[in-house]
């Protein structure tokens, strides 16, 4: 009798195996809706600076200080090629200081990238497009977050709609129209795989980034 139960025990654990769902991210971890980590804090690991130098690491956190350059992830997760995603990370800008996070976007060794979209990083700098905005495409002027203060910046990608998102308020979304043709000034400005990069705009600005976490989506 105890046989019987055994080997019904068995079949029911195999067959429950059998139809769960694994799935693997590029780093080896399984699951998808697993949140991967693009900065360990430490190092400057899996990531390229353009021309700089511009970036340092302080406490934790990428401090972002210095003339025009432009920091891009080169690592191994995704091989540093993302379409669809969510990406979300802390951040913090000191007075008058202008940034941005890059996505769908490929290292240039000298300028403001070509490729990809901007989302503005800056809460009280002259330039009045503010935090969240999506740069030239879609821009915000209102000012949701303080200077000083971390804050949570998001951005999620699904096919061509686009959401960012400040402490889990959604700022901007937008769609890309079909045939889309990319603005004055940004040839490469349209949705395509790509990677992401932090602006150093202008040697007074300073903003701090870290808790950098992707989730590659479908």
């Amino acid at each position: 009798m105890k046989n019987i139960f055994f080997l019904i025990a068995a079949s029911i654990t195999l067959a429950a195996c059998s139809n769960k769902k694994i799935n693997s991210s590029p780093d080896g971890n399984s699951g998808n809706d697993q949140w991967i980590s693009l900065f360990d804090g430490r190092s400057f690991d899996g990531w390229k600076e353009s021309e700089g130098p511009s970036f340092a690491i302080e406490n934790g956190a990428i401090k972002v200080a210095g003339k025009r350059s432009h920091l891009y992830y080169d690592g191994p997760v995704q091989n540093h090629v993302f379409k669809n995603f969510e990406i979300k990370m802390q951040v913090m800008t000191r007075p008058n200081s202008n940034s941005g996070v890059y996505f769908h976007t490929k290292f240039q060794q000298k300028g403001f990238p070509d490729d990809g979209f901007e989302v503005q990083v800056n809460n009280s700098h002259r330039d009045w497009k503010r935090t969240a905005g999506l740069y030239d495409i879609k821009d915000t002027a209102a000012t949701f977050v303080k200077d000083d203060e971390w804050f949570e910046l998001g951005i999620r990608v699904e096919g061509k709609h686009v959401v960012t998102k400040i402490n889990g308020q959604t700022i901007i979304d937008w769609t890309e129209p079909e045939n889309a043709v990319a603005p004055k000034g940004h040839p490469g400005r349209l949705i395509k795989p790509g990677t992401f990069a932090f602006q150093a705009h202008d040697p007074n600005s300073v903003v701090y980034y870290k808790d950098i976490m992707v989730k590659p989506l479908p």
